[in-house]
């Protein structure tokens, strides 16, 4: 080992011999910052005054203390010391317990060859150094490891944007033992209004104390971290402005401001806080890419909110009164508008229409079409002498289907004309549920299923079917559905007379279907309504489905 600039190592020989003592300081004089003990106690003083050494030499026997007993001492203060026991006997038993209890790292045996003890003692000091080397090395992996947890968990605690970057400015402030941090985020390269501080709670000055602004700019034009040194009233003063970067755009810059130091930030904290830096501006990213989806859902939800206000006045928000009969319609979007509708239109001739559709798909694509096919509809129905009702939808048809083709849509519809004065029921149906038609005098069994039907609009360039007609009776009641309804899941039971319970299967959940609609309506109360009807079906789904539209006409 030769001498250099750089700092020379503590070594400390103890022995109470003055001659041995005195060789061994000239030994290694050269190499080391030697201290010299002659006894153990003296030793401790040294240790309490110069504080670690790298490598200790102790001679085994001495008064008052021995070298095992010396070097037991030393182990728990300075764990990293290399210890080398020198011995003149050679008993096993002391040299074990020499070993196990001063943590030695060689002995060797009086009288010693000076060669060797160099040789050992330099292996010793390269132990030290590799030791101190590999201790600091974890000690800033524990440092980093616990800083990137403090960080990572305040920014799992962070409820929203704002308070992720409060909760990442304390935990870093706090975590350097800051005087001041402060955080600023950054559009476009420019500096926002926002900021985002930690000020030490033992110091006695405000904010304003601190002025970080040149080094953020610095940051700013350079994108790189920036560092100075000032004196304030003889004072040192650090600051320190790193950037927060993720996928080359700046996000932040993070200002760190500290008094009373004894020397500025080393390249160790400075690749730590770096660090820290980047895994906070990766968050960062993150939460406000979430912020903005947030805010982009929340502008969608709020637009819907609106198209589902307008699309519930599209449809009749007061029934007509028909002398004569009873109109009942309700209309259930599953999600914030949908592609149901129903119409009930009094021509001024005296004739009543009703219709039922069913835009295919859901959300706003169907809603858009539903639009359409309402105002195309309330046109027809508003001409001097309408269209008989398959006629009106093969106008529908030529209407609409160029638009329903290329969009891959179509939709479904029942349209009926009803004349109070005769009780004449003319009816078309394009692809839609089979309408139910009873009467509430006659006590059966099933009901009368309309059935002349055709294909749904947006299917072929020309619509075309026939119309079906018949006369309705008094306490006569015709029901228009959508599938929304016959395809709800419902809870049933099933009669069986053997292994079950009480007679009954266990549940099970199945369609509606319009068996099962017929079956809940003949449960009804008198007059029905389509209201406890649909709280019925409704009750027995948590999540709906489909759109669910109904419409009733009872003649008295």
């Amino acid at each position: 080992m030769t001498e250099t600039d750089v700092e020379k190592l503590k070594l400390m020989v103890v022995d109470d011999e003055p001659d041995n003592l005195e060789l061994l300081y000239r030994t290694f004089r050269r190499d080391f910052q030697v201290y010299k003990a002659n006894h153990a106690m003296k030793a401790l003083e040294i240790l309490d005054k110069e504080g670690e050494m790298a490598v200790i030499i102790s001679d085994q026997r001495m008064p008052e203390m021995n070298g095992t007993e010396f070097l037991s001492l030393t182990v728990e203060r300075f764990p990293d010391t290399i210890r080398i026991l020198l011995t003149g006997f050679t008993d096993v038993e002391d040299l074990v317990d020499a070993i196990n209890s001063g943590q030695v790292f060689k002995y060797i045996t009086k009288p010693w060859k000076p060669d060797r003890l160099k040789e050992i003692v330099e292996q010793a000091a390269d132990t030290y150094q590799l030791v101190k080397k590999r201790t600091q090395e974890l000690r800033r992996a524990l440092r980093r490891e616990s800083l990137f947890n403090a960080v990572t968990t305040a920014i799992r605690e962070s409820l929203d944007y704002s308070s992720m970057l409060e909760k990442i400015v304390a935990t870093i402030g706090q975590s350097f033992k800051t005087s001041y941090c402060l955080l600023r985020p950054v559009e476009s390269n420019c500096l926002t209004a926002d900021e985002f501080s930690y000020l030490d709670p033992q110091i006695t000055y405000s904010c304003e104390f601190f002025d970080t602004s040149f080094l953020i700019e610095q940051v700013l034009e350079t994108q790189h971290y920036q560092h100075s040194l000032y004196n304030n009233n003889d004072n040192p003063c650090y600051q320190l402005a790193v950037p927060l970067i993720y996928q080359q755009h700046l996000l932040a810059v993070l200002a760190l401001y500290e008094t009373g130091r004894d020397q500025p930030w080393q390249d160790e904290d400075i690749q730590l806080i770096t660090g820290v830096a980047e895994q906070a501006a990766l968050a960062l990213s993150q939460a406000k890419l979430y912020q903005r989806l947030q805010e982009k859902q929340q502008q969608i939800r709020a637009e819907l909110e609106i198209a589902r206000q307008i699309q519930n006045n599209l449809l009749r928000q007061s029934l007509p009164d028909i002398k004569g009969a009873k109109v009942q319609a309700r209309c259930y979007p599953a999600r914030e508008v949908g592609g149901d509708f129903f119409e009930v239109f009094v021509h001024p001739k005296g004739d009543l229409w009703l219709a039922v559709g069913d835009v295919s798909g859901k959300g706003v694509p169907a809603a858009l079409f539903m639009a359409s096919a309402i105002s195309v509809l309330r046109r027809e129905l508003s001409q001097e002498t309408p269209a008989m009702p398959n006629m009106v939808i093969q106008n529908l048809n030529k209407a609409l289907g160029d638009d329903l083709i290329s969009s891959n849509c179509f939709i479904t519809l029942i349209l009926a004309r009803y004349t109070p004065s005769t009780r004449e029921l003319v009816y078309a149906n394009a692809g839609h549920i089979y309408p139910l038609l009873w009467s509430r005098e006659t006590d059966t069994d099933n009901p009368q299923y309309l059935k002349i039907r055709s294909i749904p609009l947006g299917i072929l360039p020309k619509w075309q079917a026939d119309f079906g007609q018949l006369f309705l009776a008094p306490k006569d009641i015709l029901l228009f559905t959508s599938d929304g309804i016959t395809e709800a899941m419902v809870t049933t039971k099933t009669c069986v007379p053997e292994n079950s319970v009480n007679g009954f299967k266990p549940n099970h959940r199945s369609m509606l279907h319009l068996d099962g609609l017929w079956q809940l309506l003949q449960q009804e109360t008198q007059p029905l309504s389509l209201n406890h009807l649909l709280a019925r079906i409704q009750a027995d789904n948590n999540i709906q489905e489909d759109d669910q539209t109904i419409l009733s006409l009872e003649v008295f």
